[in-house]
């Protein structure tokens, strides 16, 4: 088992709305920083992008009535990586929350860069999403 944090942001928007502008592989990289630097396209299936290291493979969640937004990132010659990601009800607004699992290489600078990179991004949705 890895450690995780969940990491989440509020925004006052109802989450059916927040989940729909948002979900399509497309509309993370308005937002989600480490997918936009890859300006992934899409390749059947999954989307694709190069990176510094090589070429990053996402697989997206598909279109759904409960706010999941999981995907999975695999960069050339490493681990496949899985990003839980939820847009939940919190009265009439909406919660994001995006659990962030430390990877076994990964010492405590990077968990803690990872940590302000995703509270980074999810105030740029906050921002987006509240406009």
């Amino acid at each position: 088992m890895l450690p995780a944090i969940v990491l989440s942001v509020t925004i006052n928007r109802p989450w059916r709305d927040v989940y729909e502008a948002f979900w399509r592989p497309t509309d993370f990289q308005r937002w989600a920083s480490g997918l936009s630097e890859y300006a992934l396209r899409q390749d059947g299936d999954s989307w694709v992008g190069k990176g510094a290291d090589g070429d990053i493979r996402v697989f997206f969640t598909s279109h759904n009535d409960l706010g999941v937004m999981d995907h999975r990132v695999h960069p050339e010659g490493a681990d496949e990586v899985h990003v839980p990601l939820r847009v939940i009800a919190n009265g009439n607004g909406a919660e994001v929350q995006l659990t962030l699992f430390r990877q076994p290489d990964m010492d405590d600078e990077a968990f803690a860069r990872d940590r302000r990179w995703i509270r980074s991004d999810l105030a740029k949705l906050k921002a987006l999403a509240e406009r």
